[in-house]
């Protein structure tokens, strides 16, 4: 019996890792369309109102929350990868040890 096969899942919390370090950065390359457009929209509001000479706060707001929920997404979709690794090696164990005690030896 070898070891589990967690290669799949060990690629995709790489990913997830990488896209989260992205939103920190406040790349737009991982962003689902969703908050990709809450974020341009934002943008837009928030640069207009400062050309009419008004105050951007709540375009402000409105950018810092589409970010903060992109972020959110990400940790619980990392958390939720690395909760099926988990599950994935206990059974590989669970599966060993149970070969192991059903032998003669």
């Amino acid at each position: 019996m070898g070891k589990p096969e967690t290669r799949r899942l060990d690629k995709a919390i790489q990913q997830t890792n990488r896209k989260l370090d992205a939103v920190r950065n406040r790349e737009t390359w991982p962003l689902d369309g969703r908050e990709r457009r809450a974020v341009l929209s934002a943008l837009a509001s928030g640069s207009y109102r400062i050309v009419r000479g008004n105050s951007p706060a709540r375009a402000e707001r409105n950018l810092d929350t589409a970010w903060q929920s992109a972020e959110t997404r990400l940790i619980t979709e990392l958390a939720a990868l690395r909760a099926e690794r988990q599950r994935v090696v206990r059974e590989a164990a669970a599966e060993r040890a149970a070969k192991k005690s059903s032998g003669w030896w």
